[in-house]
């Protein structure tokens, strides 16, 4: 590496400043006191009967404050005589394995300890029924003995395509419900046709499963919980079109219409099935996805613990590091590549041996003759957006918009010994 050493060794990181990002931001400041509101709601409280086995949807994501919607949710079918567990819905992630999962869960905060409730990891599935074109519905084997399941995710932007409905409460009871099988059906033909195979298979769930109702999460900008919905399972098809327009209007996205860098710390499946969002910094895999900046070169520096080497979103970039390479897991990231049937979000982009020089790099080939002038950024991850850093060349579009502030500034970046960013 002494040569790329020495090549990128002429080129400087500018001074940076430190700016608020003003996001929109409702939020919900008693989540239990909500969670207990909308489930004691008549047309869903009657959902649920005395003795009754419940399974409850529990994903991937890093969602603000689900772990204690989790919790509420069990505590309230306790107290109606229910008896509730949890198991993973998240498709093929975890490597596809029941213990990768289960392991995904608790690192995530969902331990049987704190929510009050078993985890029933398995990845056997049973076919329930049949879409109106003939496509098999599968769910989880632990779902399926249960007398009733209820769905809980996220509704938000998708990663991969755009539509009415994208992810939220209906993926998770096609594509989390129906574990890697219904994952890989689903995904079979592309995201060209996701959606609406999302809505023929979810149709056909609902009629072939007891689905009492969802629990639906909306975040804000800054990754807090903005609404809470409990939703009658029959409706869910047509209110999450609703939910999906909330969550669009209070999606954050990097506010810049051009960089020639954006520096990324981390990656991961708690941050987005994609590693990072697509639809944050404009760069989109699939080739569906709209809106957002554009962005000459993009530098990811590390893989988040919990994502447990799944390094999908990797092949987003054009940079990352050795310290994000060597936890790449194969096992970890593949059966998500093979599942999903977008094998790009798995390539490993150019590897630098440090943070520095991968950001050197990205500087060095963002096209322009005089690299001083490159608009740089450097987020922590696309769901850290409400504080960035952002390179001097960017001062007049901070200044001009009345949503940011400069909070610090200017200053030079610090490196430990080993060229790696020293801890925020």
């Amino acid at each position: 590496m002494d040569s790329v050493k020495r090549i990128l060794s002429r080129i400087e990181i500018p001074k940076m400043y430190r700016v608020k990002n003003n996001i929109e931001s409702p939020y919900i400041a008693d989540i239990p006191g909500t969670v207990r509101q909308i489930l004691n709601k008549p047309e869903i409280r009657s959902t649920i009967k005395e003795g009754q086995t419940v399974a409850i949807t529990v994903g991937s994501r890093g969602i603000s404050n689900k772990p204690l919607v989790i919790k509420t949710l069990v505590e309230v079918l306790k107290a109606w005589g229910a008896e509730p567990f949890m198991f993973p819905a998240m498709g093929s992630h975890g490597g596809a394995v029941a213990e990768g999962q289960r392991e995904m869960l608790i690192n995530l905060g969902f331990t049987e300890e704190y929510i009050g409730a078993p985890i029933k990891s398995s990845m056997e599935t049973v076919q329930i029924g049949e879409t109106e074109s003939g496509l098999p519905v599968y769910v989880d084997k632990y779902a399926y003995e249960a007398d009733a399941v209820i769905i809980t995710n996220r509704v938000k932007v998708h990663t991969a395509f755009s539509g009415e409905i994208e992810s939220g409460l209906v993926k998770m009871g096609v594509i989390g419900l129906g574990k890697q099988k219904g994952a890989e059906i689903c995904h079979e033909l592309g995201f060209e046709v996701m959606e609406a195979r999302l809505k023929e298979i979810f149709a056909a769930t609902v009629e072939n499963l007891n689905i009492p109702f969802g629990l639906a999460l909306i975040e804000n900008g800054q990754h807090q919980t903005a609404e809470l919905h409990a939703v009658p399972g029959r409706e869910i098809l047509t209110k999450e079109v609703e939910m999906q327009k909330t969550a669009k209007r209070l999606l954050a996205r990097v506010p810049f219409k051009e960089l020639e860098v954006l520096v990324i710390d981390q990656i991961g499946k708690n941050i987005s099935g994609t590693g990072l969002d697509p639809n944050v910094v404009g760069r989109y895999h699939t080739g569906l996805g709209s809106g957002g900046p554009s962005i000459r070169r993009i530098a990811v520096l590390d893989i988040t613990d919990v994502s447990h080497g799944n390094g999908a979103g990797l092949g987003i970039s054009d940079f990352t590091t050795q310290r994000a390479y060597k936890k790449f897991e194969f096992g970890q990231t593949y059966p998500n590549l093979l599942t999903s049937n977008v094998p790009v979000a798995g390539m490993i982009p150019v590897v630098m041996p440090n943070d520095k020089m991968a950001m050197q790099a990205a500087i060095k080939t963002c096209l322009l003759w005089d690299k001083s002038e490159a608009r740089v950024v450097r987020i922590k991850d696309t769901l850290s957006l409400e504080e960035f850093e952002v390179s001097e060349t960017l001062l007049e579009e901070v200044k001009a918009n009345p949503k940011m502030t400069v909070i610090e500034g200017p200053y030079e970046l610090k490196f430990d010994d080993e060229d790696n960013f020293r801890k925020r």
